[in-house]
């Protein structure tokens, strides 16, 4: 307002010779001259009135601009649609849990997104308005939009207030930037945020989203591959999230650089937030989850040990990793190829000399267990001739210039076009160039440069996007780029195989990426906080939505030590992913680069990860349903409790529900260790721990600290080479004695197709309560792989017998060694001892009836 008030004060003694003065696109006109007959033509404008004109337009641009107050509200079942003095909001009741947030300077536009895949699930909330407020009330929160000014307000019913718009800030527009300010409560955590380093919790800290090529990123860079806007917040025994579902470049504050507020806003489009509120964190998760689409079953070769490098060729030097894997019985499922197995780095090309015949190697890989997987990146070399270029323009799927020609960028194989993946004809044409890959027999697609990436790292803004047929700037386009490209990956390869399940690898990607890949935290460091750190990441990641996540074992960038190799390993037994990868020019890193002792530390770690399928499969099951994650920070289940959030103990995790995991870094002799509520054993000789207190560790190398929950179930089986040999047929069941109830959700399938989806699968609900054990009657169409159980019970000393529905089993007394010990590697040949449990063990057959085991 005084900057229009200025102007007409000023056209009012000024005109523009050359023509009348519009203000929003000539302030910069030359020739302005004052209404007097007697001023000279031609003079131009003072400098003073020029420099006024700019100062006002500068602070009319930079105006912090508030909803006001609402001029008019229309109730619908579900929705309350609000006008306000500058702008207008929808607030959706998305479920009993979830309320929907949408507001914009215009009335609202077309409703889309690319995360979110849920639709409102119908009920009916109690929604009432007065003179100050409309209240939305469901049965588990309470929403009060205030009129006077505009402010939302979510409480738990009985009135505790979760969480509020910060009064006197609120949602506010700086030009199209737009934020929302939140009052940060007392004492108030923030974990979450997906691909975020740093500590678990965030408080005090400011992050951005907007996906990023960060090669040897250090352990404190942001922002780095890829975007996931959701975060928890946690205070006074609650916790709630925030779901920011908008593709600008956005920004996260947790109280950094002031002491009043958090924030979040972007640079461009709509306030789009999902609040969520459940009791447990647990219960947030799922809710998003069910927001943004869960991850379906991965294939089961793909839980395998995978070894990969920056690169291996020729096809010979394959067949010797390979080789030499089965040689020094090293179980592995992948082999990775990274991009020189190109011909000059072009995408869909094989290099002919050092790959002469593709299908023919995977063939040969296949026989000996191992499945191929190859990388992929965006950029199509423009290179006439090229079948990919020509047929990429004959398409026309290529992005362009405002002005309608293809964007051109540079990455490995020089100048490059560069597939829209965000409409369907860019997908389409992607989904038939893969085809040839699956015709080499290439089971796994990894995706990668695509933040989008390019040499220079600043693709123009004026680069546009089909965005589902409604053109959008590079500026809304950059952060989905790579979740599309993932979509095209897996749709593609679905339509090559639609009953199987493809393996896809990503580095970048937005919300909701958990439906298409899995993905991996891009080129770490081969140093020790780096380890850590990735520790941290995909703990951060499981909190946002995506179980299957890996780091690069050993490191990308440099070279690891030995200690530092074999410490990784251990701890890479027990991700999501376990991929051994390294960059260009270094040094070997599989387990037998670094010598003997280092290859059975591996060993004795990957093969514990292979005895240990049947409880991930089960575990990533329950993801694929829930959508909780495999890795766990303890911040999930002990969310209140302050020291999971210390930095000595921000690193300890689980390995789906019961396992837990304390990383520390391998030059370390002693260190801290926390133990949350409960008893917990360790998982080497059973030696108990009470929860609730710190001890400070003896670490050895040949040992990670590994501790399981008080009355788990770990179910195992047999050691084998790869996913594709049999096991032996009975399923050993490490019972472990509590005081609390517990259950565990056993889960079969094929590992390969989507016949699950179709009651395909053996399922078994096995609950244990103080003194008993129930194996629930299986259900689904599939039979067990297993015909008998082995009961291995753990804490039980001195019970000598069971009974099995009522028939009475003696038990035996045994051990089970979960690691083998280390050779001395002196001239004696003298071997460490064996580091084993005692238990007691009882064979039952695996039948389909009810089994009630009294203990």
């Amino acid at each position: 307002m005084i900057f229009r008030s200025i102007t007409r004060l000023l056209l009012k003694h000024f005109v523009c010779v050359d023509g009348p003065l519009h203000l929003h696109h000539h302030l910069f006109a030359p020739k302005l001259v004052p209404l007097r007959d007697n001023y000279p033509p031609g003079r131009l404008l003072c400098a003073p009135v020029i420099s006024l004109l700019l100062l006002c337009a500068t602070a009319h641009a930079q105006q912090v601009l508030g909803p006001g107050n609402v001029t008019s509200v229309n109730i619908q079942p579900q929705e309350v649609r609000l006008a306000t003095q500058n702008g207008y909001a929808c607030i959706t009741a998305y479920s009993p849990s979830v309320i929907r947030v949408r507001m914009d300077k215009q009335a609202p536009g077309r409703d889309f997104s690319y995360a979110v895949v849920a639709k409102p699930a119908p009920f009916t909330p109690r929604i009432t308005q007065n003179a100050e407020a409309v209240t939305v009330e469901t049965e588990s929160l309470t929403v009060r939009i205030a009129k006077k000014p505009f402010a939302i307000t979510f409480s738990r019913p009985d009135g505790t207030v979760i969480n509020a718009d910060e009064p006197g800030l609120g949602t506010s527009w700086i030009g199209e930037e737009v934020t929302t300010y939140k009052t940060m409560q007392e004492g108030e955590r923030f974990i979450g945020l997906g691909e975020k380093t740093g500590n678990l919790d965030r408080r005090g800290n400011a992050y951005t989203n907007w996906n990023t090529d960060a090669y040897g990123y250090t352990t404190g860079q942001d922002p780095i591959y890829a975007t996931i806007p959701f975060y928890i917040g946690v205070h006074h025994g609650m916790s709630y999230g925030i779901f920011f579902d908008n593709t600008f470049r956005s920004y996260f504050n947790f109280g950094a650089s002031n002491n009043r507020f958090s924030s979040f806003g972007a640079a461009g489009g709509e306030m789009n937030y999902y609040f969520i509120y459940h009791k447990d964190v647990a219960g947030i998760v799922s809710s998003y989850t069910g927001l943004t689409g869960r991850m379906p079953m991965p294939p089961l070769w793909s839980l395998g040990y995978q070894q990969n490098r920056y690169s291996y060729y020729p096809d010979t030097e394959v067949y010797r990793i390979a080789q030499t894997l089965r040689e020094k019985q090293v179980p592995a499922d992948g082999i990775t190829l990274d991009i020189h197995y190109m011909d000059a780095y072009k995408l869909f090309t094989w290099n002919s000399t050092r790959f002469p015949d593709p299908a023919g190697m995977n063939a040969r890989l296949g026989e000996m267990g191992f499945k191929t997987t190859v990388i992929v990146d965006p950029g199509i070399k423009v290179e006439k001739g090229y079948h990919a270029y020509e047929s990429g323009l004959r398409a026309d799927v290529f992005i362009k210039y405002s002005d309608g020609q293809p964007y051109t960028g540079q990455v490995w194989p020089g100048w490059c076009h560069f597939p829209d993946f965000t409409g369907a004809k860019g997908r389409e044409w992607w989904q038939q160039q893969i085809r040839a890959y699956a015709n080499a027999g290439v089971s796994g697609l990894w995706n990668d440069m695509n933040e989008i990436a390019t040499w220079g790292q600043h693709m123009p803004n004026n680069v546009l996007f089909n965005f589902e047929g409604q053109p959008v700037t590079h500026l809304q386009a950059h952060n989905v780029y790579g979740l599309q490209m993932i979509r095209a990956s897996y749709e593609g390869a679905r339509s090559v195989a639609p009953n199987k399940r493809p393996f896809i690898l990503t580095r970048a990607g937005y919300a909701g990426l958990q439906r298409y890949a899995a993905i991996w935290t891009g080129d770490n460091r081969s140093e020790e906080d780096h380890m850590l750190l990735g520790v941290r990441l995909l703990n951060s990641l499981g909190l946002s939505g995506v179980p299957f996540s890996g780091m690069d074992i050993g490191g990308f960038t440099g070279n690891p030590t030995p200690s530092l190799y074999a410490r990784w390993m251990q701890i890479g037994a027990f991700i999501p992913y376990c991929r051994s990868h390294t960059g260009v020019n270094t040094k070997s890193a599989e387990p037998w680069a670094f010598g003997e002792e280092v290859l059975e530390i591996c060993r004795n770690y990957i093969n514990l990860r292979y005895r240990l399928l049947p409880y991930l499969y089960a575990s990533f099951y329950t993801a694929s349903q829930t959508g909780l994650p495999v890795m766990r920070t303890l911040a999930l289940t002990d969310t209140h409790d302050p020291r999971v959030y210390d930095a000595r103990f921000q690193n300890q995790f689980c390995f789906g529900p019961s396992i837990l995991v304390a990383p520390f870094e391998s030059r370390e002799n002693y260190a801290p260790m926390y133990f949350p509520k409960g008893r917990w054993y360790s998982l080497y000789d059973d030696a108990p721990e009470e929860g609730g207190r710190e001890k400070m560790l003896g670490l050895s190398f040949h040992q990670l600290p590994v501790y399981v929950r008080e009355s788990s179930i770990i179910p195992t089986q047999s050691l084998v080479q790869h996913t594709g040999e049999k096991p032996a047929d009975t399923l050993f069941l490490h019972i472990y004695n509590g005081a609390v109830k517990n259950g565990f959700e056993y889960y079969e399938d094929d590992g390969e197709t989507y016949d699950y989806e179709k009651e395909g699968f053996y399922k078994r609900l096995i609950r244990f309560e103080p003194g008993t054990l129930t194996l629930e009657p299986p259900t689904g169409r599939r039979s067990s792989r297993f015909r008998h159980i082995q009961l291995i019970l753990h804490g039980f000393e001195g019970q000598e017998k069971i009974t099995v529905n009522g028939r009475e089993e003696a038990l035996q007394q045994s051990t089970v060694a979960f690691i083998q010990p280390i050779s001395r590697f002196d001239p004696q040949g003298e071997a460490n001892p064996e580091i084993s449990c005692k238990v007691r063990k009882a064979v039952i057959p695996n039948g389909s009836e009810k089994i009630i085991i009294h203990l």
